[in-house]
């Protein structure tokens, strides 16, 4: 029964990833053949080859690149001093300030287009970074706040006492101390505000014009419509796109768990 569950977990997992590679080297004709093949007969890279010919996929990468940068290092400055000040201070509304932003999660962030649109509107920030790196940050500033705070927790305050003694301000505190030693939380922080930057596609859809859209709308803009479905390229597209995200968290994995696991256990 165990492992029946977890081959089934396994398949709804990597079911989608292995169909998209195999749609992404699979030829136009075989793809739409029926019934379909779990392992086709033959190969073409045709798909990928294609991707040099769209210049515009190119635009669509470097606005997610610099979006999704901008988003990461704006909620790990935002939020590290949020977590800084829940952490280590004790002042009146201090507990009530922090389940209000974790409250703050449980509205649908759908719900919250319309109104983001319309203030973006008349601020005359719509088709523009700014107005798709404040709605990512709003959405990442909660959580990320709240991994902070554990990884904060688990710094002794005789280090920070230390330091005072030792006539150091607030600012060298946090700069020169606790800041390098929450490395690993930063990154952790960073790599998911990244992460929801680069995989948005309601916001980016809407928030931006086709000149500022990111990879998620800008793909399905470009491979699907009302009169075409070219799957193929678009699978091909998928997978050329993620290979950046997917290297990046392989190679920060470890800064990833550490900072996720800091806080689950203080003492």
């Amino acid at each position: 029964m165990k492992r029946l569950t977890v081959a089934v977990i396994g398949i709804f997992a990597f079911g989608p990833v292995y169909w998209l590679l195999v749609t992404a080297f699979t030829p136009d004709e075989d793809v739409f053949q029926f019934p379909p093949k779990l392992w086709p007969t033959r190969f073409t890279l045709e798909h990928f080859a294609n991707l040099a010919d769209n210049p515009a996929l190119m635009n669509y990468l470097v606005n997610s690149i610099i979006v999704s940068t901008l988003t990461a290092l704006l909620t790990v400055l935002v939020s590290s001093y949020t977590a800084y000040s829940f952490s280590k201070f004790r002042y009146r509304g201090r507990k009530s300030l922090m389940y209000l932003i974790l409250a703050s999660q449980m509205f649908p962030q759908g719900l919250l287009l319309i109104t983001l649109y319309l203030v973006f509107s008349a601020a005359g920030m719509l088709n523009s970074y700014l107005a798709l790196v404040l709605s990512f940050t709003t959405f990442t500033l909660p959580l990320c706040v709240w991994m902070l705070k554990g990884f904060f927790d688990t710094i002794p305050d005789e280090l920070i006492e230390a330091a005072k003694v030792d006539g150091a301000g607030q600012g060298s505190i946090i700069h020169r101390i606790l800041l390098p030693v929450a490395l690993p939380g930063l990154i952790a922080t960073g790599l998911f505000a990244f992460i929801r930057g680069w995989n948005d596609f309601i916001f980016a859809l809407t928030l931006a014009g086709p000149d500022k859209q990111t990879l998620p709308p800008g793909l399905v803009n470009t491979y699907l419509g009302e009169f075409q479905a070219a799957w193929p390229d678009l699978m091909a597209a998928s997978l050329a796109v993620s290979l950046p995200v997917v290297i990046g968290f392989a190679v920060l994995q470890r800064y990833l768990v550490a900072g996720l696991t800091s806080g689950a256990v203080k003492g």
